[in-house]
């Protein structure tokens, strides 16, 4: 599989003909959505730099919530969650997807904006590759961020939803989770290729370059 990532929390897993494509955002972030063809789209929560389903073609099967989803082979589990640390009151709801694709677990967390619950770590089970939003402010700070990583002890984590280069929103960058998860020189690619055969078998923590 093929993982690439466009800025805040969209990315392409992409493997066999098959696509996924996470939280497509809008031109108002600032950041420029390349064309993308999908299989399938995953919508966190209903804003614009999360839900521009129109910018992706293909036809593809849009999700937006929680539920239990198969398409072409892909497994879709929409987990319900909050976009803040106070059950939603101040900024509603979140979907954290668990997405199982070419024998792989993949878990985007959206904006997730607190701590998980011991149920919802139940619920979210064993991850190869965790997405997880480390930029604070309406999501996980950087320390929050490395705790849930300590929860959920996945294969491989993905910082996402920080500063970058264009990017409008008024963010952290990736700097305080790379303290937290004590990465002096982390690991940096373009596109990140992985199968169930080279996972490995400590936590590897990936920085992707946006693609724009």
């Amino acid at each position: 599989m093929e993982i690439t990532w466009y800025g805040q929390s969209c990315f392409r897993l992409r493997s066999r003909g098959l696509s996924v494509v996470t939280d497509p955002y809008s031109p108002s972030t600032g950041l420029k959505l390349p064309r993308l063809t999908s299989t399938v789209v995953t919508v966190s929560h209903e804003h614009e730099d999360h839900n521009n389903v129109d910018a992706v073609r293909g036809s593809p099967f849009v999700i937006r919530g929680p539920g239990e989803y198969e398409v072409e082979g892909i497994f879709c589990i929409g987990v319900a969650t909050w976009h803040d640390d106070k059950g939603g009151r101040e900024l509603g709801r979140n979907t954290a997807y668990l997405i199982e694709f070419e024998d792989l677990t993949l878990c985007h967390l959206g904006d997730l904006g607190h701590v998980l619950s011991q149920e919802q770590v139940e619920q979210l089970g064993d991850i190869d590759v965790l997405f997880v939003p480390v930029g604070g402010r309406s999501t996980l700070t950087g320390t929050r961020a490395a705790e849930v990583v300590g929860l959920l002890e996945p294969k491989i984590v993905i910082p996402m939803h920080y500063k970058v280069p264009g990017l409008k929103a008024q963010i952290e960058t990736a700097n305080r989770f790379l303290r937290e998860m004590a990465v002096e020189s982390p690991e940096r690619l373009e596109a990140l290729t992985v199968t169930a055969s080279n996972l490995p078998e400590e936590t590897r923590l990936v920085l992707l370059e946006p693609k724009q």
